[in-house]
């Protein structure tokens, strides 16, 4: 499994702000971040969000953008869109549900699909909610800290 991006943000768009517009805080892209065992990516929104908290981190499969981009004929957006941290190519993520993985020395516990909202109709096009069920990217606990890096 490949990493290609990486990704952390400060604040929520998203939650909290059912029935009401998104919110602006910016997605930012990064060459690497640091997992911290048990709490979360250090920076991001949902560091130390709650005790043994399944979204400590989340990954998302390039393949699964690029066949939106595809089927929505929408290629002036990203992968930061999804705001997931952790983008990656070359892994079916529904695999790691309940299983415990590593990369680049980091171990993680997949927890469950990171499931999209209605707000992915928003924020990539209409119908990519839709289009994500199943394929929502993984929500994972990190059980051993370090750094990851874009690259294999």
């Amino acid at each position: 499994m490949e990493i290609r991006h990486l990704f952390i943000s400060p604040a929520h768009n998203f939650v909290g702000h059912f029935g009401g517009p998104a919110g602006t805080n910016p997605i930012v892209e990064v060459p690497e971040i640091e997992c911290v065992a048990g709490s979360g990516i250090r920076g991001d929104r949902y560091f130390d969000h709650k005790p043994d908290y399944k979204g400590q981190i989340t990954f998302f499969e390039i393949e699964t953008h690029q066949r939106l981009c595809d089927e929505f004929a929408v290629f002036d957006k990203g992968p930061e869109v999804y705001r997931r941290n952790v983008i990656v190519a070359g892994r079916d993520l529904n695999e790691l549900i309940g299983e415990e993985f590593e990369i680049q020395g980091v171990r993680f516990l997949g927890m469950e699909e990171s499931k999209p909202c209605l707000w992915m109709n928003q924020a990539f096009a209409p119908g990519a909610e839709k289009a994500l069920r199943g394929k929502g990217g993984l929500r994972a606990k990190i059980l051993t800290g370090g750094v990851l890096r874009v690259g294999d």
